[in-house]
């Protein structure tokens, strides 16, 4: 199962980005997003750093933009290529073959694990050698970004996964799916600073995982000194860690009830 599991990352990868608007949506996406804001604030300061030098808005929105290809790459293309497999019977083909549904899951997962790797990858140094985004030198910092992005990218396309079911059909997973990512992404920190959202807003942003993401990248990629724009006044890296394992164990839950090689009413 393992074998065949790591042999469909490589087929899943290369699917991936021979589908043009995938790409772009997910992959490009926050690297776009990246540079608009990078280049529409580039007079602007965003704070200053404990040498009192100013914080760029690369440097204040490359967290945010990071945290959001967690979400992109997992739970948006997860949800919308499953859900697409369901719907134009490739999953019912698996069903006929002696494809394991681990393997298939590996295939999946490795696929995110992968094109999330390279696209953090690029966005770090896009930022570090266009936008002069200075890294951290910390080893710590950096360890605590690993995990906070290999847990990130894991509960997400887990997720994926569980929300592969609530499209109706694979023509309207992208209308299904896309608001969802959306409306998260502007709760949650990603687009605009957590702390001026209303109190009410940042406590139910709070019960989702993407907040969490957010916050975990930006405790790596800021200053220490803007721990204090965090609710609580604190990067809170323990409640990252629960938060994060709350919504994997949720999404492997919802997954195992749910997911069918052929959907229930096909």
């Amino acid at each position: 199962m393992i074998t065949t599991g790591f042999s469909r990352v490589a087929y899943e990868v290369k699917t991936y980005f021979r589908q043009t608007d995938t790409v772009f949506f997910t992959f490009l996406f926050p690297l776009i997003m990246l540079t608009i804001f990078s280049v529409a604030f580039s007079e602007q300061s965003f704070g200053v750093d404990a040498d009192g030098n100013d914080v760029s808005a690369a440097q204040f929105y490359l967290p945010a933009m990071l945290a959001a290809g967690l979400l992109l790459s997992g739970l948006q293309n997860l949800a919308i290529d499953i859900a697409g497999e369901k719907s134009d019977g490739t999953l019912k083909r698996f069903a006929g073959t002696p494809l394991p549904v681990g393997s298939y899951f590996i295939g999946k997962i490795g696929a995110v694990l992968a094109t999330g790797t390279l696209q953090a990858a690029i966005l770090i140094t896009v930022a570090a050698l266009v936008f002069r985004v200075p890294l951290p030198t910390d080893p710590e910092r950096w360890l605590t970004f690993l995990w906070v992005f290999v847990f990130g990218v894991i509960t997400s396309a887990v997720l994926g996964i569980a929300l592969s079911g609530l499209p109706r059909s694979g023509k309207s997973a992208t209308a299904v799916i896309i608001p969802i990512v959306l409306v998260l992404q502007f709760i949650s920190g990603v687009y605009l600073q957590f702390t001026s959202l209303p109190e009410w807003l940042q406590n139910f942003a709070s019960i989702f995982p993407l907040k969490w993401m957010a916050q975990g990248t930006r405790s790596v990629f800021l200053p220490e000194g803007f721990e204090v724009l965090e609710q609580g006044e604190s990067w809170n890296l323990a409640g990252v860690a629960i938060a994060l394992g709350i919504w994997l164990v949720v999404g492997l839950i919802i997954t195992r009830l749910t997911f069918r090689w052929i959907r229930k009413d096909s």
